[in-house]
């Protein structure tokens, strides 16, 4: 299980990565996908699964749309693809710029730990959906504020 955990983790690391060094709009779709089925994955290994399902249906449903319009506008004849010495060597720019964070960031590794949802004891109410209770109390004004700038970014 601990394998799977840290499969499902590398995977959404790579998907993020992809998803950012995309060199074309129709390629940042792929790791959009990825990252999103791996980290919703990721959250269901942990306990998780109303948040993860959530998740899964706001990355699918609304990211995706926004990598519509990009492709829309970015029709390119001749798209580059990662495997392009220009966009190498972006990537591995990238990776030294990670290591060199990590190296002089002076991480703590062994201070890190994977947490499960009910890990502190057993409540009466399970942790995810708590937090969906405390989202629609406390984060209504939040949630009315994103919901209003999505509206308003669709008619702008």
């Amino acid at each position: 299980m601990t394998y799977f955990v840290l499969f499902l983790g590398l995977g959404f690391v790579l998907g993020g990565l992809a998803v950012a060094s995309n060199p074309s709009p129709y390629y940042g779709v792929v790791g959009l996908v990825l990252g999103s089925v791996v980290g919703c994955g990721w959250l269901v290994s942990l306990g998780g699964s109303f948040v993860s399902l959530v998740l899964f249906m706001v990355y699918l449903g609304g990211m995706l749309v926004v990598f519509v319009y990009s492709v829309c506008l970015a029709a390119d004849p001749f798209p580059e693809a990662w495997g392009d010495w220009r966009v190498l060597g972006w990537g591995v720019g990238m990776v030294l710029v990670l290591v060199v964070g990590v190296v002089v960031g002076d991480v703590e590794w062994w201070k890190m730990g994977v947490n499960t949802v009910d890990g502190g004891g057993v409540f009466v109410v399970r942790l995810d959906f708590g937090g969906v209770a405390m989202f629609y109390s406390w984060g209504v004004w939040m949630f009315l504020a994103a919901g209003w700038g999505l509206l308003l970014t669709l008619f702008v």
